[in-house]
């Protein structure tokens, strides 16, 4: 009798994340998952608690929790420039906001409320009050001069924005530091990692071939999408090519950055110039 369970793999519930997850309908390695599909900060959650074995965590929680964990190569979440869907929305231009404004948090990832922290306290030299509310822009902006909106309601603002302000947070961090932004990296519990490396390589290599299938067959993916989002299949063609799924040595220098200055907001470790430490997918 065989009482190997499957692997417990997280899915991030985002469009940004289709072009990751497609192919791995189309290979049926899905059926060698058991996919948990939730909000960013949960799915992080999950992984620091040992509830799942592989999956996305935020940069911030790994940062956090880098002893436990090892990265996996690919995928990730990135952007070098435009993202369109880490935004601060504000009533009135950036230029105009008080010097203390009123920020709603109304994101489900810890990486974008705090690129957005930095942002606006570091680079403009605004000294918010914060608050958190719901992932939706009316929600957010009521009795609040901005709001820093992620995933998909941030996208839909960006193409939408009904006479709000919309600043790419993405755009910004690449202006102030000439590097790319990394959102999410995908990451292995050591322990688990030490147990059972065999499967781990299996399930990078299958999100390896996940991506480069999406990537292949785009306007697949693009279609599917549309069927059931609000939104135009140029506008997902479009954010589905700005978005980047792996980690190059630019996306480190930018990871590495982004943990510097994170550690002036919150506990985070910073890594040393060698860092992140991988699984080794060679083994």
């Amino acid at each position: 009798m065989n009482n190997a369970r499957r692997p417990r793999v997280g899915h991030i519930a985002f469009l940004n994340c289709m072009p990751i997850y497609w192919g791995l309908a189309r290979t049926g390695a899905l059926l060698e998952f058991e996919l948990r599909r939730d909000a960013p900060d949960e799915l992080s959650r999950l992984l620091v608690e040992g509830d799942l074995d592989i999956g996305p965590i935020t940069l911030v929680e790994y940062l956090k929790h880098a002893d436990d964990l090892l990265l996996i190569p690919d995928p990730a979440v990135a952007a070098d420039g435009p993202v369109l869907s880490v935004n601060l929305v504000s009533k009135v231009p950036l230029a105009d906001l008080p010097a203390e404004p009123r920020v709603s948090l109304a994101s489900f990832s810890r990486t974008g409320v705090l690129l957005g922290k930095m942002l606006l306290e570091d680079r403009y030299g605004r000294k918010p009050a914060y608050r958190v509310t719901a992932p939706d822009v009316d929600s957010a902006l009521d009795g609040a001069d901005a709001a820093v909106l992620i995933g998909d309601e941030a996208l839909r603002v960006h193409h939408d924005p009904q006479g709000n302000h919309v600043l790419d947070l993405a755009a910004e961090w690449k202006d102030w530091t000439g590097l790319p932004m990394v959102f999410a990296v995908w990451a292995v519990r050591r322990d688990y990692a030490e147990a059972h490396p065999g499967l781990v390589k299996d399930v990078h290599l299958a999100f390896r071939d996940s991506v480069r299938l999406s990537r292949a067959e785009i306007d697949a993916v693009v279609a599917s999408a549309a069927r059931w989002e609000p939104f135009a299949p140029a506008a997902l063609a479009e954010y589905f090519d700005r978005l980047q799924f792996g980690l190059s040595e630019r996306h480190l220098a930018g990871l590495r950055e982004f943990a510097s200055r994170a550690a002036r907001y919150t506990e985070v470790k910073d890594l040393s110039p060698e860092g992140p430490e991988f699984f080794d997918s060679d083994i």
